[in-house]
């Protein structure tokens, strides 16, 4: 078999992690250094894929409709946001570590067909946080992918996203009929009754990590 080549390295801002983008045959994989584990791997998008399917399709009627995409990743959550969004959509995805579009602007960019060139697409190099913050009732979909779910795993400022405080700061940042959606490598019950608790109604959703049927189970919480 194979072995991977390293292709890039990054580092986090504010962190120091230094994130690994590798390459085997057609096989993308991006991992923290030191660790033996991924962060993502091109072959298993499929959460990905339906983070964005599951939320856009409640705004695609919405003359157009504007999307903020917290994470970039390798590209998959963007591509099927715009696969599920019409020609008048803007999709924007705030991305932390600067090096990460670049990657999806080469050879990365290949695994989940280039999104970043379509028209509709535009990236906000920056914390998601302070995007959100700064943008009151500006988007009718937020998804949020910038980490392992409510308990951070590459950054702990992420987690603020997941308390109280973060939920009621990305509700102000939607649309009167905007949604939310959050994706997780596991359930988390805690985080179900924190949505609740904000006034919004809530809708976990088990998706598989390669396609249906395939792969580890995630869960997106959709809530609006």
């Amino acid at each position: 078999m194979a072995r991977f080549t390293l292709l890039g390295t990054a580092t986090i801002p504010g962190k120091g992690t230094e994130l690994r983008l590798l390459q085997r045959n057609d096989e993308f994989s991006i991992k923290i250094a030191g660790s033996t584990g991924e962060l993502m791997n091109s072959r298993l998008h499929g959460s990905e894929d339906a983070l964005a399917t599951l939320a856009c399709e409640r705004i695609s009627e919405l003359p157009s409709p504007r999307v903020l995409i917290g994470g970039l990743g390798m590209g998959f959550t963007l591509a099927a946001a715009l696969k599920s969004l019409g020609s008048d959509a803007q999709v924007t995805v705030a991305e932390l570590v600067p090096e990460v579009e670049s990657w999806n602007r080469g050879p990365l960019g290949g695994a989940a067909g280039y999104p970043l060139e379509d028209p509709r697409a535009r990236v906000h190099i920056g914390d998601v946080v302070e995007l959100i913050r700064q943008s009151p009732a500006a988007f009718d979909a937020i998804l949020l992918d910038v980490d392992n779910g409510p308990e951070g795993l590459t950054r702990k400022e992420n987690d603020w996203l997941y308390t109280s405080a973060g939920i009621h700061a990305a509700q102000a940042a939607l649309t009167p009929d905007g949604v939310l959606a959050y994706w997780s490598a596991g359930q988390d019950p805690a985080f179900t009754e924190r949505l609740k608790r904000a006034g919004l109604s809530v809708e976990p959703v088990t998706v598989r990590a390669h396609r249906p049927g395939k792969g580890a189970r995630h869960v997106i919480w959709l809530a609006w």
